[in-house]
């Protein structure tokens, strides 16, 4: 990095040196030619001259005038000279200096525009050419990823707004068939109203999904931070799960090592494994298997959830974790969510310091989270 500038110093040192030689140049060449060699007598004939016909000096008085002005005077007159020769040399490196810094200026504009032609700069520029195009490729980039997130944030409002209307046009339908005819059975009676309920807490659901997304976005923190034993959690929320399970003849077979603590918020890191599981659940093919394992390595506690299910495409697997995207061909509005489950666990796991990223091998999709371990220092 020392070296960046090297060519542009070097050459505003030359551009200096250069007029300080030509400067000094045309003032020898005034003392030692004009002033005291061949151009002596043309010289003082042409001042003579116009003393006496511009200011109509006689040739006596003309005489002393040069004698007195110019021949007692030739060194002040020199260092005069050189240092008003030297300022115009100075004004004109500084024209060359004005004239990068107005390239510089010009691409400046460029970038401001969002063009998306290279910047181009003259050879001594060349470190703040590379700089500027780094530049101009990274807010490209991100002018890229802001429309990329609006059109998924588009392509969310239309999902959710299908997702909200399927639901909710059955409760509506159903209540208005339990309203309309109060001489219905007890068994349609009920049936109707199971149905009307269902819908209901399948909007509740969604609307939870979107509300706790918005919440992640506005809340900074992760919460009041404390010691969680990790692996009592896990085994917790793995036997809450035995009844979903059940409904899908699904085996879950735990390997949770004992005694690993991390610190953190025990109610967002619940809701992250939850997240996980659930979206284990709605994608396994029934009667598979879930695998929940969790171990230290190194100095983190890596859990990792296991389905058997659908393969997620390579090019989705970057991709599933942010907030407004959602899997066409894996999702749909009877298995999954809003699409916001991973995103949540994404945001959650990225304030208590960790990471989460997924595998999928065309049998398997893994789900690995890393937690920093609390070995009981401080916070």
């Amino acid at each position: 990095m020392k070296g960046k500038y090297t060519r542009l110093k070097l050459k505003m040192l030359l551009v200096v040196v250069l007029g300080t030689f030509a400067a000094g140049g045309l003032g020898l060449f005034l003392l030692e030619v004009v002033i005291d060699g061949v151009l002596q007598d043309p010289f003082a004939r042409f001042f003579m001259w116009a003393s006496e016909s511009l200011f109509g000096q006689s040739r006596e008085d003309a005489a002393y005038l040069y004698q007195t002005m110019i021949r007692d005077n030739k060194q002040e007159i020199l260092t005069l000279c050189i240092m008003v020769l030297m300022l115009v040399a100075f004004y004109l490196a500084m024209g060359r200096f004005t004239h990068w810094l107005e390239e510089v200026r010009a691409a400046t504009r460029q970038m401001v525009e969002s063009t998306q032609k290279p910047v181009s700069l003259a050879r001594e520029l060349a470190p703040i050419q590379d700089d500027l195009n780094a530049i101009q490729g990274q807010l490209a980039a991100r002018e890229q990823s802001v429309r990329e997130a609006e059109q998924r944030r588009g392509d969310l409002v239309a999902f959710l707004a299908h997702d909200l209307k399927t639901p909710l046009t059955s409760v509506v339908g159903y209540l208005t068939l339990l309203h309309d005819d109060p001489g219905l059975d007890e068994e349609r009676r009920a049936k109707f109203t199971g149905i009307a309920l269902d819908k209901a807490l399948r909007l509740e659901e969604l609307l939870g999904e979107f509300f706790d997304i918005t919440k992640m976005d506005l809340d900074s923190g992760a919460g009041e931070k404390g010691p969680i034993q990790l692996s009592m959690l896990l085994e917790q929320l793995a036997d809450e799960f035995y009844p979903l399970f059940g409904e899908k003849a699904l085996t879950c077979t735990p390997h949770i090592q004992p005694h690993l603590v991390v610190l953190g918020d025990p109610d967002k890191l619940a809701r992250v494994f939850d997240n996980v599981l659930r979206n284990a659940v709605s994608y396994s093919i029934p009667g598979g298997r879930v695998e929940v394992e969790a171990r230290a390595v190194g100095s983190q506690a890596e859990i990792t959830i296991r389905d058997q299910g659908l393969e997620i495409p390579e090019g989705e697997l970057a991709h599933i974790f942010e907030k407004f995207y959602r899997l066409d061909a894996a999702r749909s509005s009877s298995t999954g969510g809003a699409g916001l489950g991973l995103a949540i666990a994404r945001e959650i796991v990225e304030l208590h310091g960790g990471t989460i990223r997924c595998e999928s091998n065309g049998q398997l999709t893994s789900f690995i989270i890393s937690l920093p371990l609390y070995r009981g220092g401080s916070k």
